[in-house]
């Protein structure tokens, strides 16, 4: 089987065949900075964030996230993802969502930024450098040699009351200067490729979450995150329509995910589903070797973690898929 037959086929018969109750406290919108999903060491304010099924700790105003040998996604505002590489740390400044402000500190870091609602604001500050997040995208800041690389999307560099517009294939060396030069988009690493197969995962989990909040009734009329317990994971849940990541993985809404389980599934022309890649579903021919297990996790010794709802209900789920050896968005198989 292709390898997007794969995805699509295997989202689409857990969702068809399974459903878990919706409830309000499955939602989160009101802060970023929820510490995802780990890899190897993550610490929060020097704490180890351990594994434990269901929890997941926050990053709040002026703590710091740091790796060691491990990496760490964090949700900002719905549909904005950050990873941090190894090795490498970040701040949160604000964690409002009308003003999340994140700053880079050391390492690699890279943020998939699908959803930018006008109401929302993320920005990242690298020492006398703002860089506000515009348009959906691909943006990567690295510390060594300091510079910002966006391979999709458009960011506003802000610094000395000077500013940039650096779209994308531009990069901005952190140098003292807001001089813009190009480079390869098709030059990927490991982060970049780690950050494709999170993508994946988090469209496959918005399947049946979709459906989810469809059986339930549930009122949506905003994008946000949804709790997967199958999957482990939050993922994103458009309020209407169909949305595609900047990697190209597609987001159906409540109201459109039963076109993806009941109907044909039309490849190319104008007549598909719709989206911002015209119609037929998303590209998902991306594949790329697994990388090592990861789980969701919480901070030793800390009562700021966020509890998945129903965390009891979604263990005795959890043979649904199988997660590999990790817990929190490990790839189904």
């Amino acid at each position: 089987m292709k390898p997007l037959l794969r995805v699509l086929v295997g989202a689409g018969v857990l969702a068809a065949g399974t459903s878990f109750v919706a409830s309000a406290q499955s939602v989160i919108s009101a802060k970023s900075g929820l510490v995802h999903y780990v890899e190897g060491q993550v610490y929060v304010n020097d704490q180890l964030v351990e594994s434990k099924f269901g929890n997941f700790p926050d990053v709040k105003e002026n703590w710091q996230l740091r790796t060691e040998e491990g990496r760490a996604e964090v949700l900002l505002t719905p549909g904005v993802f950050l990873r941090v590489s190894e090795n490498s740390a970040i701040r949160m400044i604000a964690n409002r969502l009308i003003d999340t402000r994140v700053e880079f500190l050391s390492g690699s870091a890279l943020v998939e930024a699908g959803d930018l609602l006008k109401d929302n604001h993320v920005a990242v500050v690298y020492k006398d450098y703002i860089i506000n997040l515009e348009k959906k995208g691909i943006y990567r800041f690295d510390a060594e040699p300091a510079a910002l690389r966006v391979y999709e999307g458009e960011a506003v560099a802000e610094r000395d009351g000077k500013t940039v517009e650096v779209k994308g294939g531009h990069i901005l060396a952190f140098d003292g200067d807001l001089t813009l030069a190009k480079f390869d988009a098709k030059d990927l690493d490991q982060l970049y490729r780690w950050s494709v197969r999170r993508s994946e995962y988090l469209a496959m989990a918005n399947v049946s979450a979709a459906k989810s909040v469809r059986d339930s009734g549930m009122y949506w009329g905003s994008n946000r995150w949804y709790w997967n317990p199958y999957f482990n994971m939050y993922t994103f849940v458009p309020s209407s329509g169909m949305y595609f990541s900047p990697f190209g993985f597609a987001f159906w809404s409540p109201f459109t995910v039963y076109n993806y389980l009941y109907s044909p599934v039309i490849y190319g022309g104008r007549g598909g589903y719709g989206g911002s890649r015209g119609g037929g579903p998303a590209n998902t021919t991306t594949r790329v070797p697994a990388t090592s297990t990861g789980r969701s996790g919480t901070v030793a010794s800390s009562s700021t973690a966020v509890r998945s709802p129903s965390t009891a209900a979604s263990g005795s789920m959890s043979g649904a898929v199988s997660r590999g050896g990790g817990q929190g968005g490990g790839r189904p198989h």
